[in-house]
């Protein structure tokens, strides 16, 4: 798999984990645990999209 299509296909999970976040932020009596679960994947997701792209 090719630096592009790799990053491509974080981009793609990243935008997903932000859906999954915002869809789990409007429930009422979220797993707040959950949440902050999801968010520290997207920065993984991010930082590595960014070390990637930077290549």
């Amino acid at each position: 798999m090719s630096v592009s299509a790799h990053v491509e296909q974080l981009r793609r999970k990243h935008e997903h984990l932000s859906a999954e976040v915002e869809e789990q932020q409007r429930q009422p009596g979220a797993d707040r645990l959950q949440i902050a679960a999801l968010k520290k994947q997207k920065l993984r997701l991010k930082e590595e999209i960014s070390r990637l792209s930077a290549r």
